[in-house]
């Protein structure tokens, strides 16, 4: 066996593959016969255990990558009780500008080259958010689960601590210290907006914020309230409209405040789509954006610049926070005796 292991050692990724036979699909069996080890050394191997040497290990990833081969998750979870997978739970959307893609994208990226591999399980602003968590949980589908669009309360994070399942949430809760979490201050992002806007001389902010119930959301409130005492500025907050609805509707709204209260001078935003939908509607009202009115947002993917140089934006790095949160949920499975990860952002004044 040690001198097959050898020979399999020497070959190339398409000799491997030409050992595969016809219409085979590659198994834990069909790597066991082309590297000489035995089926159980190939699973052990496989997934990382401490009795297997580095060279075995290297050697049977090889095989495995090369001859295309996949687990089966019904077989491994019935020998390890474990899927070796990590479900991310993202809200269904079509706007194009939204953070999905890039904490998905970012996701992945981190997971690649280990024995994690990523599911996406979307879920619909009409149905029930805690319904894919149980899925999950009932079917064992997933080893662990993020999600994002957290609330304060939120029945989701409940319901995993008292099943006691692994999560990672983007955002934060009242259980915060319960569970691990990546978070942006978005109390802080508020301050250093009014911050900036003073200087510029603004004194009369209109706030266009996520829907009210998300913590994120009411993080902002309170630093509208904090810092806009003590700088002296007038805001209002949207009420009739939030960030997460369609560009027209974020039009018409912006549109009808520009004509009710021509003092606004500053649209304050958390995300490109209400920032663009603000600059048209302060356009066709004859504003002059960078010189009688500022917008202020806050974006994801680097676009609103090209879009309008005037415009002042703060960047949030959801590429970093999708790194954390693969580390975070890897971190609760490989080693539940370490502390839970979690980390805040905080974006500050330059």
């Amino acid at each position: 066996m040690k001198s097959t292991a050898t020979k399999a050692a020497k070959l190339s990724e398409d000799e491997l593959r030409g050992l595969v036979n016809a219409g085979e699909r590659p198994t834990l069996k069909t790597i066991a016969r082309i590297s000489g080890l035995a089926v159980t050394t190939v699973s052990r191997a496989l997934l990382d255990g401490s009795d297997i040497g580095a060279d075995t290990k290297q050697l049977v990833a090889r095989i495995a990558e090369a001859i295309g081969y996949v687990p089966n998750r019904a077989g491994l979870r019935l020998r390890t009780g474990q899927t070796n997978v990590i479900t991310l739970v993202v809200p269904a959307e079509g706007d194009v500008l939204n953070n999905a893609a890039k904490l998905t994208s970012s996701i992945a990226m981190e997971l690649r080259g280990t024995k994690f591999h990523l599911n996406v399980l979307p879920w619909f602003p009409d149905e029930d958010p805690l319904r894919p968590i149980k899925y999950i949980v009932e079917t064992r589908s997933a080893d662990a689960v993020i999600f994002n669009m957290t609330e304060p309360a939120d029945e989701r994070v409940a319901y995993l601590l008292k099943k006691q399942f692994p999560f990672v949430t983007h955002g934060r809760t009242k259980w915060a210290d319960q569970h691990a979490y990546y978070d942006y201050d978005n109390t802080a992002f508020i301050s250093v907006a009014l911050h900036r806007l003073a200087k510029r001389g603004r004194k009369n902010i209109l706030a266009i914020l996520p829907p009210r119930n998300q913590n994120y959301s009411q993080d902002m409130v309170r630093g509208l309230k904090q810092k806009g005492a003590q700088l002296a500025i007038q805001y209002r907050i949207s009420e009739n409209v939030d960030s997460d609805q369609p560009s027209e509707a974020i039009l018409h709204w912006v549109t009808r405040r520009l004509e009710q209260s021509p003092e606004i001078d500053a649209v304050l935003c958390t995300s490109s789509k209400a920032a663009i939908s603000a600059i048209v509607a302060i356009e066709k009202h004859g504003r002059k954006l960078g010189q009688d009115i500022d917008v202020y947002s806050k974006e994801v993917i680097p676009i609103l610049k090209m879009f309008r140089e005037n415009i002042i934006v703060e960047i949030e790095d959801v590429g970093l926070a999708g790194r954390f949160l693969a580390k975070a949920a890897i971190q609760q499975l490989q080693d539940q005796d370490l502390p839970l990860m979690q980390h805040l952002e905080i974006p500050t004044d330059i």
